[in-house]
């Protein structure tokens, strides 16, 4: 067996019980736990003399014990150890709550080595529980960069420690150095072995900075290199050839005129579909830039040329909305557009199924109901998604697959603005197709940030827009009170926000709706929201993608801080969809500057691109896609926010290679080629 791939049971002080919990975290094998990287360090290399040690903030201080330990029990059971240390500077009183052993292991007259937050004032100072060890033991508690795990029931961040150095001890000398030495040279990197024991036992932080720069540089290399490999096999792979109609007979039949954005993504997607090559095609574009009458261009052209296209959408009310959206365009130049969804009666399913499968149906708008087994194509040659990272690459392929053995077109449609870079990386097996420019008539939605000062006007305002037949959307950040949350119990949950509103209007109508509901409960009230029924829907981000109300004028986001500034502008997005003046609201919570300042930059500018690029220097990309649903791997260190320059470097590299070996088979990429065959096993033949 391979070193790497010994079971973390067999490991010293393990055993079944702690291999379960590790089993919690991923962490399986010897392999697994030397790719676990430390989630944060912190600096114990530096000592400083009591009377100087900044307050509220962890520090090392070399003291003696002036007098011996005692130990008391407190009202209510409590154990109190107490103490008082000193240096040449001054004196700390130090305690052990809970902890009777550390009388008998402090001595006094001897010096110790203390790691803790340093309470009190400037000559009453304190320190809680700190972590010790005796002056002549130095470095393994302090004196040291101190790694931090993420953890899980039943494991210490000691015990992490502990198995890691075990890890390296046994295997880190098999670990494969997948950069070839001619980009490992090129780059100026570190070698394999050098970054694996720096990035988990640093020496110091130059040696720190050496093994991360490394193995993001190696992660983010490999990703690349894996999705240039999928750019190539789908460019391999035949396509069918699209040789529709001129396309202005699309344009002559509508009733508004296309913006140069949409022309140009249509005339992009066009060119693919008429090329001997699938199309697999990104088209990219904030809330209201015409996404879907570029994909009812693209729909229209394949119907005519005599194929099917199937457009799938995340919930049942958007697919109903993308029905009535898709019938408008298309149904006037004699297409057959059908819905077909779980909700559906089983007969009306079964027809359209019969339809689909005889080729009568030209366009079917649906949701996961797609992708069932009895679901089958006369000749399916465009699949569309909508919100793909809300899919993922799995669902994408296996709609593909009905195509009997010949490859559909792919068009992909998402309303969140992302970072050119970034988009190369996570769509890095699409081509993108950007929509910068907005429709005319497109209604600006003013945006205000506010704080609690402001919830008598703002109730007032609601009353106003209501009384004209106006619709409000409130969002909140979470579901239910928690009062063990790190926010506190302050945060408004939908529910209870909902509930605070039909107290304060008793004679409107107030809805809620949010993530733990039934899905048949939460496309209900979405429904009733979209028919008119309702004045108030109060939710949780379950509405920043899936209900199209062209009434309301009104988006009022609680907690607002609290959210990312891309996530903020698509809830935004929700309104200003119709003829009516709109508004957005962000209640802001927090008093820091920085939160302030985040909000006034999304009520200056409505431009997506400008707020995600913003986003992505302050949060990172997990923003874009909350849940990690795009298909892509997780990322183990990179940050794709914070490493651009890597990124753009690793990108550069990975594509002169894949040009000079573009199959990875000579034999000094033998090692890349195992872990780019890795990184997507468990997504194998879906990602493209």
């Amino acid at each position: 067996m391979k070193k790497l791939d010994i079971e973390l049971r067999y490991l010293k002080g393990v055993g079944e019980t702690r291999a379960k919990a590790l089993a919690k975290l991923g962490l399986y094998r010897l392999g697994d736990l030397l790719r676990f990287f430390p989630r944060s360090y912190e600096d114990r290399t530096r000592f400083v003399p009591i009377r100087e040690a900044p307050l509220e903030e962890p520090v090392c201080i070399r003291a003696m014990v002036a007098d011996p330990p005692t130990l008391s029990t407190l009202p209510g059971g409590r154990r109190l150890v107490r103490f008082r240390a000193v240096d040449d500077s001054g004196g700390v009183l130090i305690s052990f709550f809970n902890a009777p052993y550390v009388r008998d292991q402090l001595r006094q007259g001897e010096t110790y080595a203390f790691y803790g937050r340093m309470g009190g004032y400037a000559d009453a100072r304190n320190m809680t529980n700190p972590e010790f060890e005796p002056e002549a033991t130095l470095g393994d508690k302090t004196g040291r960069i101190l790694p931090r795990y993420p953890l899980s029931a039943g494991l210490s961040n000691r015990m992490l420690m502990r198995y890691v150095r075990q890890a390296l001890d046994q295997a880190g000398d098999a670990l494969p150095d997948a950069l070839p030495e001619s980009v490992r040279t090129e780059q100026e990197l570190c070698q394999a072995r050098f970054a694996y024991e720096n990035i988990h036992f640093p020496a110091d932080f130059g040696a720190l900075e050496l093994a991360r720069r490394r193995l993001v540089f190696e992660e983010l290399f490999t990703l690349a290199c894996a999705l240039g490999r999928l750019r190539a096999g789908r460019q391999g792979e035949p396509g069918i050839p699209i040789q529709g109609p001129d396309i202005a007979g699309f344009y002559e039949a509508l009733p508004f005129s296309p913006t140069g954005a949409q022309r140009r993504a249509v005339d992009q997607a066009l060119l693919d579909m008429a090329s001997d090559r699938p199309m697999s095609r990104l088209v990219q574009g904030d809330v209201g830039s015409g996404k879907t009458a570029v994909a009812a261009a693209c729909a229209w052209a394949v119907c005519k040329a005599g194929f099917q296209a199937a457009f799938m959408a995340p919930t049942e009310i958007l697919a109903e909305q993308h029905l009535v959206t898709l019938r408008g365009f298309l149904a006037p130049q004699g297409l057959r557009v059908e819905k077909l969804t779980g909700g559906m009666k089983a007969a009306e399913k079964r027809a359209v199924k019969e339809a689909l499968a005889a080729g009568d149906v030209d366009l079917v708008v649906g949701t996961h109901a797609l992708l069932t087994g009895d679901v089958a194509f006369s000749r399916l040659a465009l699949v569309i998604t909508d919100e793909q990272h809300r899919f993922g690459v799995r669902q994408r392929g296996a709609l593909s697959a009905k195509a009997q053995g010949e490859t559909p077109h792919v068009l992909v449609m998402s309303a969140t603005p992302i970072p050119r870079t970034l988009a190369l990386m996570i769509y890095g097996d699409l081509d993108v197709s950007v929509l910068d420019e907005l429709p005319p008539g497109r209604q600006k939605v003013d945006t205000f940030a506010v704080d609690e000062r402001y919830r008598e006007r703002l109730n007032g305002f609601i009353e106003k827009l209501v009384g004209q037949g106006r619709q409000v959307f409130v969002v909140c950040p979470k579901v239910e009170d928690e009062p063990d949350a790190p926010f506190g119990p302050k945060l408004k949950s939908a529910q209870e926000h909902a509930d605070a509103l039909q107290r304060r209007f008793p004679t409107l109508r107030v809805g809620c709706v949010h993530g733990r509901m039934r899905p048949r409960e939460k496309e209900a009230v979405m429904s009733a929201m979209a028919a008119g029924e309702l004045d108030i829907l109060v939710s949780t981000t379950v509405i920043e993608v899936g209900v199209d109300v062209p009434n309301a004028a009104l988006m009022i986001v609680e907690s607002a801080e609290r959210f990312g500034l891309s996530q903020l502008h698509q809830l935004r997005g929700r309104v200003g969809r119709g003829q009516h003046k709109s508004w957005c609201i962000l209640m802001n919570a927090a008093r820091s500057p920085e939160a302030r300042a985040r909000l006034e930059a999304l009520c200056k500018t409505g431009d997506g691109f400008r707020i995600s690029e913003e986003d992505l220097r302050l949060r990172g990309p997990g923003d874009f896609f909350g849940a990690r649903q795009h298909g892509l791997p997780e990322m183990r260190i990179a940050d794709l926010g914070a490493d651009m320059r890597v990124l753009q470097s690793a990108q550069d590299a990975a594509a002169a290679l894949l040009e000079r070996d573009p199959e990875l088979s000579q034999a000094e990429h033998a090692a890349l080629r195992a872990q780019v065959e890795s990184l997507f096993q468990d997504a194998a033949g879906t990602i493209n």
